[in-house]
């Protein structure tokens, strides 16, 4: 009988390794918006709408409040384009795609492009300024740059010693966080062109986030440290942890977002979880995992994409599925 209990014990423990200990809620309506999957997605400052770079059809904006395509948006006539990147202004005026050379402005209000440019190397990650008027880029040849994206030209250039992976600008572009592929995260005086602090992970800095009182950085490392921090004085804050999982394994983290009040951070994983922290004290507040085409497939479905809705939350996955999380 003891036997057979231990048999029944490792059962139920390999059924909740395969099923996952830390499964979270499921999403409270999910909507397809790439029939494919995507190359990238993202949700603009208020959740009003999200940019989609699908496999099938190249770039188009959405209303996410009512789940509407307003726009297809591709960078040549009679072509798809490979959206590799894409970003909003914090106004939500205007929108920006790229693909791995090119980057095009669009208004919001029509759908119009007014401004296409060709990068100086690989487009690797973005942001928008205020009105739309700059761009923050990250390049495969080791730079950031910050790009007029009106008029043209280079304002300024960050240098660093690898790839940059991920960036993000404060709300009103006077700071930008950086991360590259030799596991540095950069907090930017964008005037100055000056390092402000540097934290160094144990692997590649896959995601970067500022909050909106300019405080508060988020960086991690993929399969590696999630870290919050101050921009005052460069110190770690909390080191996440989602202490549900058994065995503690750590996560990669492909999306993040503080909320407007800055007391709350969301995040979603390359294995398909979004989850809540309480940036005072770095604890998970709630833990959702995103809707997947097949429940149990090998393929996991990234969350490119989070945001803050009213009395919603949003992620969109890797799979262009669009989640409402209550």
């Amino acid at each position: 009988m003891e036997n057979r209990l231990s048999a029944v014990g490792c059962a139920l423990l390999a059924t909740a390794i395969l099923t996952g200990c830390s499964a979270g809620d499921e999403p409270a309506k999910y909507v397809e918006y790439a029939l494919q999957g995507a190359y990238s997605a993202t949700l603009s400052p208020q959740s009003k709408y999200a940019v989609i770079g699908s496999f099938n059809h190249g770039g188009s904006l959405w209303n996410v409040t009512q789940h509407e395509r307003l726009y297809n948006w591709n960078h040549r006539a009679g072509e798809y384009s490979l959206i590799a990147a894409s970003a909003f202004s914090p106004d939500e005026r205007y929108a920006a795609t790229a693909n791995q050379q090119d980057l095009v402005l669009w208004n919001l209000s029509n759908g119009k492009p007014e401004g296409f440019w060709s990068s100086p190397a690989e487009i690797l990650a973005m942001d928008l300024s205020p009105n739309g008027d700059y761009a923050l880029l990250g390049l495969a040849d080791h730079t950031a740059v910050y790009f007029d994206v009106k008029r043209g030209g280079i304002k300024q250039t960050f240098r660093h010693s690898a790839r940059v992976k991920s960036v993000d600008l404060s709300e009103d572009a006077l700071l930008a966080l950086t991360g590259d592929d030799d596991y540095n995260a950069q907090l930017w005086d964008v005037q100055s062109n000056k390092v402000i602090h540097s934290l160094k992970l144990g692997n590649i800095v896959d995601t970067v986030a500022l909050s909106p009182n300019k405080q508060l950085a988020f960086s991690s490392g993929s399969l590696d440290r999630a870290l919050i921090w101050s921009t005052r004085d460069g110190q770690i804050l909390h080191t996440l942890s989602d202490n549900r999982d058994l065995f503690g394994r750590r996560l990669s983290f492909l999306s993040a977002r503080f909320s407007p009040d800055n007391s709350q951070l969301l995040t979603g994983t390359a294995s398909g979880t979004v989850q809540l922290w309480n940036t005072s004290n770095g604890n998970l507040l709630r833990s959702w995992e995103i809707h997947k085409r097949d429940p149990y497939g090998p393929t996991s479905t990234g969350v490119y994409s989070v945001g803050f809705g009213s009395g919603v939350y949003y992620a969109i996955g890797s799979n262009g599925i669009i989640n409402e999380l209550k």
